[in-house]
């Protein structure tokens, strides 16, 4: 016999908190947090996963009630995982976002006394906006629910890390995107070749990464694939049609094939050049990004210009020496070097170090360092040198930063520290680390709306060193 599940009828969702949890509760008060795509002002009844203490976690089964919120989409609309909330308008998705900002300082709120909070910056553009956007192939076969499908290809269902659903149109793509799309889909059916089955490790297609520039229109594809699956003379033959096939849309002016042959559902193996140039060109303000298959870059441009912009603006001292930490390829640093006598740029990953260099020399920037170490280690060698920083730029990935990170960054007493962060809550940890006896104070807190139709927020936020 199958799992019984416990349900939970007619919860009505009351906000979205971090992550795009809806909050709600039972028929006794106690909270209730809804995974699956949870609209504020709807009705639910919901499947529950967890029945803890002090809340109940679980996942939408059914609308009872439409939210008065919800929007109605245009017919070729698709919601995904990726743009779970699509539903929402964006005005309001800029209301929540502003919201769970403040929210995130509850526990804490000696940190914002005082503080200028500034209206949240959209992004200039709500659909369309992605540089960077990847399909995957998939089977997917359940005796359970009598579904055989030996081709799917699209993007994973929302909260289903198994499950594909057929994509028709991408709405965070521009149209190009999803001409390749559907030019690529017709392509893949007509080998006849199977997509991969992850549970077996048999089968061919993967994924497709489309990397398209929003100044220049440079369009990179990457074709990810089981290359093991055909035999040496079959692989020839692909090699071949593939080539033909790119040549034939004058758009995509870079293309790679990926021998993917790991187990893990990732674009990860031997990327090799196919077609077009090795890399595409991306511009941010008047600099200039060379792009290759396996470089980080912003996936919403025209957002990254404006979240730089705020960063710039937020730093006061005139001529600072900079710490750019966590710099990841580099971009914060090339936009402060105009402003700033001297960048530091530190990052662990050799390959984004590389990146940063390469892109240096492109835009003649001579005033910019570039340090592949980790953050901590290398603050520690700074401290006994006696490097001193008037600027000290933060933007740590979604983990935030490592522990020892934070009291170190403290000794070096700068004038000024800049966190940019992609995650409100390990933000508010971090700065409660930087500063556990009020050594500096926050004064601006600037939302940026990182991902329209995403629940994902990024902030920039100014420190200064307490008098």
């Amino acid at each position: 016999m199958g799992q019984k599940w416990i349900t939970l009828e007619n919860i009505l969702v009351e906000k979205l908190i971090l992550w795009g949890i809806g909050l709600g509760r039972d028929t006794t008060g106690k909270k209730v947090l809804i995974s699956w795509g949870a609209i504020p002002e709807s009705v639910v009844d919901i499947r529950v996963l967890k029945n803890r203490s002090n809340r109940i976690e679980g996942q939408i089964l059914r609308v009872v009630k439409r939210s008065p919120l919800e929007a109605r989409l245009p017919e070729h609309f698709q919601v995904y995982g990726g743009c779970r909330w699509l539903p929402i308008p964006h005005e309001k998705q800029l209301e929540i976002k502003e919201q769970q900002m403040r929210e995130v300082f509850t526990h804490h709120p000696e940190m914002v006394e005082g503080v200028a909070w500034h209206p949240i910056v959209a992004s200039p553009e709500v659909y369309g906006y992605r540089n960077k956007v990847e399909f995957s192939w998939w089977k997917y076969i359940s005796a359970r629910e009598g579904v055989h499908d030996d081709y799917r290809f699209g993007f994973h269902e929302s909260g289903q890390f198994d499950r594909i659903v057929n994509c028709t149109y991408c709405v965070l793509g521009d149209e190009v995107v999803n001409d390749i799309f559907t030019a690529f889909n017709a392509f893949a059916r007509e080998n006849r070749i199977p997509t991969y089955d992850v549970k077996t490790g048999v089968g061919f297609w993967r994924h497709l990464v489309i990397r398209r520039s929003k100044k220049t229109g440079e369009t990179m594809v990457v074709v990810s694939v089981n290359i093991n699956y055909l035999g040496d003379d079959q692989q020839v033959e692909f090699r071949k049609a593939l080539k033909k096939f790119i040549g034939m849309i004058p758009v995509i002016t870079s293309g790679y094939l990926l021998h993917n042959t790991g187990k893990a559902d990732i674009v990860q193996g031997f990327f090799e050049h196919i077609a077009g140039t090795k890399t595409i060109t991306e511009k941010l303000f008047d600099l200039e990004f060379e792009i290759s298959p396996k470089s980080f870059f912003q996936t919403n441009t025209l957002w990254a210009e404006e979240l730089y912009r705020v960063t710039g603006e937020m730093i006061r001292t005139k001529n600072p020496v900079v710490f750019d930490l966590y710099a990841g390829t580099g971009t914060i640093g090339m936009v402060l070097a105009n402003r700033a006598r001297e960048v530091y740029s530190v990052e662990i990953v050799p390959e984004a170090s590389e990146d940063n260099m390469r892109n240096l020399t492109k835009n003649n920037i001579k005033n910019v360092t570039v340090i592949n170490a980790p953050v901590e280690k290398l603050l520690e060698e700074w401290k006994k040198e006696g490097k001193t920083p008037d600027v000290i730029v933060i933007d740590p990935p979604r983990v935030g930063m490592h522990p020892d990170a934070p009291g170190i960054l403290r000794d070096f007493n700068p004038e000024e520290i800049i966190y940019v962060s992609c995650n409100p809550a390990t933000l508010v940890r971090d700065i409660a680390l930087i500063a556990p006896n009020g050594e500096y104070r926050i004064t601006d807190i600037t939302p940026v709306d990182m991902f329209p139709h995403t629940h994902h927020i990024e902030a920039v936020v100014r420190m200064e060193r307490a008098s």
